[in-house]
């Protein structure tokens, strides 16, 4: 079969699958206080259309899917969808991103499903500033996921931290001292435009100075490759020396990485968008539920390779082009 390239000649192996766009908390630079309005269950993909579009996909060489939301732990019978996933041919990595709310409960069920990579969203380690930026009084339930995780063997678990601007800037050595006794994967991630951009605008901080300020404290960072090309995707991480963990940093905004992009973006509602900062999509929800074939979907995923753009474009869209909340697009 012919494999996903797109007309960039860039090979498409990772796609990340969004189960939900429900979430039980608020993030600031994610939804408003009063949450969103839902997409009907009725018109949400099913696991198994979900799994079908994602096995014909690796036919043609997809390698990697991560489960996203919204909160896709929210969903019922994301342990059983897991599973489903770990049988099907040629996919070598599955992950899943979580708020880590219910990830005391469900670590060992996912780990035995066959899940093996956790990205866990903590955006302070200060339980007073973590409920501001989540809007929910939760820190400790959230910390005792990550622990629980790492003792059913989830490994590496990694730790997303959107840096803002006056809001929890100030911990970044925080997380920093954290990888001296954790094994965790520590990856700072620039506030892109994606709720408010008032906001944004005043609490955007670019990663231009952070490395620098950690270089100062810690010493000189030594740069961590991965096992392949693709283990890094767009973060740069480093280690401090004689550390078990890792500090990753992720240009969302002040650098684009364009130009090795790999990824999709399966939608709960099923649309696949071939770049996050873009309205293009193609729809595969109607086609599933008329009957089509594999050679359909196939046809499908010929048009997200043709129309994926080679750059973002982010500098160039208006500002209520940007506002497109990560809950819609899984993350």
């Amino acid at each position: 079969m012919n494999p996903l390239v797109d007309s960039y000649k860039r090979t498409v192996s990772y796609m990340r699958v969004s189960i939900t766009d429900r979430c039980n908390l608020r993030c600031v630079y994610c939804m408003p206080e009063e949450g969103l309005e839902w997409t009907p269950t009725d018109e949400i993909l099913t696991y198994d259309e979900l799994t079908r579009i994602i096995t014909v996909a690796a036919k043609r060489g997809l390698r990697k899917v991560r489960i996203t939301g919204g909160e896709p732990l929210v969903r019922k019978g994301v342990v059983g969808f897991v599973e489903q996933l770990s049988r099907v041919p040629g996919l070598k990595e599955l992950a899943l991103t979580t708020n880590g709310v219910f990830l005391k409960e469900l670590s060992a069920d996912l780990y035995k499903a066959g899940l093996r990579r956790i990205n866990i969203s903590l955006d302070s380690l200060n339980p007073k500033t973590f409920a501001q930026v989540v809007r929910r009084d939760i820190f400790p339930k959230v910390w005792e996921g990550i622990e629980e995780a790492e003792r059913v063997g989830f490994e590496p678990i990694k730790i997303n931290c959107v840096l803002q601007q006056g809001v929890n800037d100030h911990e970044v050595m925080d997380f920093v001292r954290l990888t001296l006794r954790k094994p965790y994967h520590i990856r700072f991630i620039e506030y892109m435009p994606c709720a408010n951009w008032d906001t944004w605008v005043k609490t955007y901080k670019p990663f231009s100075a952070v490395v620098d300020e950690v270089e100062t404290q810690f010493g000189k960072l030594v740069p961590v490759g991965g096992s392949n090309e693709n283990d890094n995707g767009p973060a740069e991480n480093f280690r401090i020396p004689g550390a078990p963990g890792v500090v990753g940093f992720i240009h969302a905004v002040s650098h684009d990485f364009c130009d090795t992009c790999n990824r999709v973006r399966l939608t709960a509602d099923g649309k696949i968008r071939p770049c996050l900062f873009s309205e293009i999509a193609v729809d595969f929800r109607d086609a599933l539920r008329n009957g089509c074939s594999d050679e359909e979907i196939e046809g499908l995923l010929d048009q997200v390779l043709y129309v994926k753009p080679e750059y973002h474009e982010l500098d160039m869209l208006p500002e209520e082009k940007k506002l497109t909340t990560m809950v819609n697009l899984g993350g």
